[in-house]
Formats: C-alpha cells, sequence, structure tokens
C-alpha cells in the first residue's frame, strides 16, 4: 500500500526569495529522504471551485506508512522538517499524510 504526503504552499509574500530556498536548499533535503520512491512538484495551480488555488504542491510517495514514518524520524527527515518550518515562515503550507488504499481506473 502506498504512502503519501502532500505540502500545499499558499503563494509567498517574495516568491523569489521562496523559488530559491526551495530550489537550493528544501529539494536536495527533500532527495535524501530514506526510501522516498517519488517526489513531484506542481505549479500554476487553478482552482476549480472556489478558493485561490496554491502557488505549489509537492507529493512525495513511499512503498509503506511505516517507510514514511521512519523517513521523517530519521536525521534527513529532521533536517528536512526543520527547513519546512523555515518555508512556512515564507509561505503559509498545508500538509495531509494518507494511504492509497484502492484504484478506481
Amino acid at each position: 500500500m502506498t504512502a503519501r504526503f502532500i505540502a500545499l504552499y499558499e503563494t509567498p509574500a517574495d516568491s523569489a526569495a521562496f523559488d530559491r530556498h526551495y530550489h537550493d536548499v528544501h529539494i536536495p533535503l527533500v532527495r535524501r529522504l530514506p526510501g522516498l520512491r517519488r517526489c513531484t512538484i506542481g505549479r500554476d495551480l487553478v482552482a476549480v471551485r472556489g478558493g485561490a488555488p496554491y502557488y505549489l504542491v509537492a507529493e512525495l510517495e513511499w512503498d509503506t506508512m511505516d517507510g514514511l514514518r521512519a523517513a521523517f524520524a530519521s536525521p534527513q527527515g529532521r533536517a528536512t522538517a526543520t527547513d519546512a518550518a523555515h518555508l512556512q515562515e515564507l509561505a503559509p503550507v498545508r500538509s495531509m499524510i494518507f494511504t492509497v488504499g484502492e484504484s478506481v481506473l
């Protein structure tokens, strides 16, 4: 069963500073997370129904929820979380963790 972590960033006050930090600091930290199977980043989001769209969406994927938990508990995970707290100062973020229980297609 696949486990996923999603981070939804609102539009930062200084998008250039956010983008620079995200690309130069945060992505290299994320790439070192143990067991990470895939990381995708989406930009240019468009709200389908109401509300403002997010500035950036990141989706990280592990083979299992245990793998995800172990990654975040690792030294690399703690370093990534510390940097995520800094990113939250640049742009509000919402995050969630879930497992993929079924495919419908």
